[in-house]
């Protein structure tokens, strides 16, 4: 009994002081409870970069990550999992979290945005398709020089080591996605706009790479965060990816969404890289689908926001391969007793016009009828949400889905088709789309 008693005692925690917005959320189950699960957040010292980082009594062969530009948070075993599914995926994502934040005992000196107990999400495209939900048993932020881990367990703190990839060549053979299938595909779209059925449409196509070998996904992650420091390099239950796109930020009552639509290929050369930047800003078909893509974000946040500001011209967003119209829309929630959280936000902003289309109901119906994949989590919301419902979540676009014997990968990529939109043309930018993780698994 004595050795049973000292097992629970290792496993479970204190009774909870919960912390943040859900601390007041009832929840009776986690009331009757006598004990609650221990969760720790320390400052942490010096260590190796975030992708490289692996905890020895932990699984570390792949990790879920949020990553951009050296900073951000990666997450290492699994405390707990959940799938949802469905039109109310949002609300019951957050039913979840505030029933597993509520059995929680946080022990939290920092209180910053990020830290204390994380939950790593993942949503489908399509509501009918699986989102995943995962809290890592172990997490570790850096942002602006201060780094912290948190840990759930009365164990000691983890100790950490640094992983050291070396590249090998995968040999992939590539399949799928004909393009002159695909083409024909955007040129229905293109028909259905000039008929007045809708304004814009998104439409995705992927293509299979597959190999004798594992793909490792520290190398893809590493590689990706290399060559795209702009980016958010994310992996989460076999996603890895790069995202130019942040659907959105909540940082205690500021909102912000980045919104990118309309794209050129970069050739390498500085100089007409330039000129073609100026072009890509005057181009009124790129101007429009841009536009499009503004104004549904900021039509869906403004019910939540006391104030906005929607910059009334995009500014150019240079990527290693491609350059993107982007506008960053900010706003400030409405100051009430329930203000929204990111749930909130999420739900109404999914599927923006950038992946989707205009009116968003059509365009959903059209991309159901032509578009002929199946999209999973890709051009869905992937991110995380801290215990006061704060977070961030980019949009899973640069992508690819591993198989589960890590032996091939499905890559996607999207364009926005409108009335002026040319299919050779968009299908070029979907080739330059695919390069970011076409490279990353060549250069494996």
């Amino acid at each position: 009994m004595k050795l049973l008693r000292d097992l629970c005692l290792d496993l479970l925690g204190s009774p909870a002081n919960h912390l943040g917005r859900y601390a007041n959320c009832s929840n009776r189950a986690a009331l009757e409870v006598d004990v609650h699960i221990a969760v720790t957040t320390e400052l942490l010292g010096e260590h190796p970069a975030l992708l490289n980082i692996a905890i020895p009594e932990l699984n570390d062969e792949s990790i879920t990550s949020w990553v951009r530009g050296g900073d951000g948070l990666v997450g290492f075993g699994v405390y707990k999992s959940h799938i949802v599914k469905g039109a109310q995926r949002f609300q019951q994502a957050r039913s979840w979290w505030q029933e597993q934040v509520n059995s929680l005992d946080i022990h939290n000196n920092l209180h910053g945005t990020g830290t204390g107990p994380i939950l790593f999400t993942s949503f489908s495209f399509d509501p009918s398709e699986e989102s995943h939900l995962l809290i890592p048993q172990v997490v570790i932020g850096q942002r602006n020089g201060k780094s912290w881990i948190t840990w759930i367990g009365t164990k000691p703190q983890p100790s950490l080591r640094s992983v050291n990839t070396t590249a090998e060549s995968l040999d992939l053979n590539w399949s799928g996605s004909n393009g002159d299938v695909w083409q024909e595909r955007v040129a229905r779209a293109v028909e259905k706009i000039r008929d007045g059925e809708l304004e814009k449409v998104v439409l995705a196509r992927f293509v299979t790479g597959t190999s004798s070998k594992t793909i490792n996904e520290r190398r893809l992650l590493n590689h990706l965060a290399h060559e795209y420091p702009s980016t958010w390099v994310y992996s989460h239950h076999g996603l890895i990816g790069a995202t130019p796109e942040l659907l959105v930020r909540l940082n205690r009552s500021l909102v912000t969404s980045r919104v990118l639509a309309g794209t050129i290929r970069k050739t390498g050369d500085d100089e007409r890289d330039l000129a073609l930047a100026g072009s890509l800003a005057r181009s009124s078909k790129d101007l429009e689908e841009h536009e499009y893509a503004v104004r549904s974000v900021a039509e869906s946040l403004s019910p939540f926001c006391s104030s906005m500001n929607v910059p009334e011209s995009p500014f150019v967003l240079h990527l290693s391969n491609v350059m993107h119209l982007a506008t960053d829309v900010t706003g400030v929630l409405v100051d009430s007793s329930s203000p929204a959280d990111i749930f909130d936000l999420a739900d109404r902003l999914h599927p923006s016009a950038a992946v989707c289309g205009t009116p968003r109901d059509i365009a959903s119906r059209t991309i159901d009828e032509i578009e002929g994949i199946s999209r999973g989590r890709y051009a869905g919301p992937i991110g995380w949400i801290d215990a006061r419902g704060d977070g961030e979540l980019g949009i899973a676009l640069r992508c690819g889905q591993i198989s589960h014997d890590k032996k091939s990968i499905r890559i996607y990529a999207g364009c926005g088709i409108v009335a002026g939109s040319d299919p050779e043309r968009e299908y070029s930018e979907s080739q330059a789309k695919l390069l970011p993780m076409r490279t990353a698994l060549e250069r494996h």
